[in-house]
Parts: C-alpha cells; sequence; structure tokens
C-alpha cells in the first residue's frame, strides 16, 4: 500500500472545513477527515457538505462510536463518508454492527485502540472483528494529563512498530506527533499519515493554524509520498 496523506478538518464551522479542505487537496492530500469537532458541531451536514464539494475524495467520519454502531455508521455513509471510526472500548457488539453497517453500505471501518489496557492486544481485537484499518491513537486529554504531571508524554511511536507487526490491516499512528514524527510513519510500517492538531490546526482553538499552510502541507506531502512503506504494505 502506497502512504496516503489524511487531513483532519477538527474545526467548528462548514465553511471553514471546506476552505481548508481545498487548500488541503491542492496541496496533495488524499483523504478528509470530518473531525470530531466538526462532526459535534456540524454533524451529518458537515459531511454532506464535504462530499458535495469533493465528489471522489475519501472522507473519513471520526464518529469515535461507543454504542449504535449500525445506525450511525449508516448515518454517516449515506451522508457520503467512506470510512467511520468505532472505538476498542466499545462492547464487541458495537464494533461487530459497525463491521456489518460498513459491509451493507459500502464504507470502510477504522478502529481506534484509545485507551486499551493493551494497546497491541486491543488492535488485533480490532482486526479479528473486522476493522478494516487500525488508529493506533493516543488521547489528546491523556497526553496533556501525563504531561501536566510531570511524566514523560506518551507518543503512538512508542508501540507502532508492535501494532503493525500484529495485525494484517493497514495502521495509522494518531496523538501527539510532531511533524518530522508524522512523516516518519510509513517506515515504521504505518502507511497512513494523518495530519491535523497540533501539525496543522492550533489545538486549543480548533482553528486553522497562521502561516503558509498550503505549502506546508505540499511538502509534507511530497515527502510522504516519496517513501516506500515498510514491512507488509511496501
Amino acid at each position: 500500500m502506497k502512504p496516503i496523506v489524511q487531513i483532519s478538518l477538527d474545526l467548528t464551522n462548514i465553511d471553514e472545513a471546506l476552505e481548508t479542505a481545498a487548500l488541503a487537496m491542492r496541496a496533495g492530500v488524499d483523504w478528509l477527515e470530518a473531525g470530531t469537532p466538526l462532526i459535534l458541531a456540524e454533524g451529518l451536514h458537515g459531511v454532506r457538505a464535504l462530499r458535495a464539494a469533493f465528489p471522489d475524495t475519501p472522507i473519513v467520519a471520526d464518529l469515535k462510536t461507543m454504542d449504535g454502531g449500525y445506525l450511525e455508521a449508516e448515518m454517516m455513509a449515506k451522508a457520503g463518508a467512506t470510512h467511520v471510526v468505532v472505538m476498542a472500548r466499545a462492547h464487541a457488539e458495537t464494533v461487530k454492527c459497525v463491521v456489518k453497517a460498513g459491509a451493507d453500505f459500502g464504507c470502510k471501518v477504522m478502529g481506534d485502540n484509545m485507551v486499551c489496557e493493551d494497546m497491541v492486544t486491543g488492535a488485533k481485537w480490532l482486526e479479528d472483528l473486522g476493522c478494516d484499518y487500525v488508529i493506533h491513537h493516543i488521547g489528546y486529554d491523556e497526553r496533556r494529563g501525563i504531561a501536566a504531571a510531570g511524566h514523560r508524554m506518551p507518543s503512538p511511536l512508542d508501540q507502532l512498530r508492535e501494532v503493525v507487526q500484529a495485525v494484517k490491516v493497514p495502521v495509522q499512528a494518531v496523538g501527539g506527533l510532531t511533524l518530522e514524527q508524522a512523516i516518519q510513519c510509513p517506515q515504521y510500517g504505518a502507511p497512513l499519515v494523518v495530519l491535523g492538531a497540533p501539525l496543522t490546526i492550533d489545538a486549543d482553538a480548533f482553528k486553522t493554524a497562521d502561516g503558509d499552510l498550503e505549502g506546508s502541507l505540499r511538502m509534507i506531502c511530497e515527502a510522504v509520498h516519496a517513501q516506500v512503506v515498510a514491512g507488509t504494505f511496501s
């Protein structure tokens, strides 16, 4: 699998999300993500607007589904999402329901292992239940809380190789990565590179970052696309 660049539109209104998405597509981004803040603020309308503006682009709806899996996935798929996200901390039946809806409505399922007691086991569990992708994720609040207590901030890179080796599906690493670390993910065997807070979005205000975002994204996309993914997906 060739490296893919995904931008997380962690914004709270449709107009800014569409503007940022258009900029990202010009820069060479492959996938758009309706981030959780956008879904909370705009819901299905945000996904429909992205689909209307970008009819041929994969759109990830970061639902972080914990219950009501079939209905949530169905609604987002019908709105135009090509990928939905379900949490490993959900009940197995919820994951199965999302996977069933994905099969019924032509939508891929991304399983997120955030807050699993054993991140590697959680990733494998998601794959075994039928998820098409694994998101190896260290949460925003978790990172900030641990750092505020004076401890080293955890990184998804800490166990990324182990997660990649444990599953056969493509892996995405999310959570506090620096720009350089995100670009390096394909070298760990994780072909799905996600950019968002804090790389291209202001993590605290959830607004587009200042500066030449398009130029920065273009350089990132070129760097990622030039790589060969290590291991299984090369």
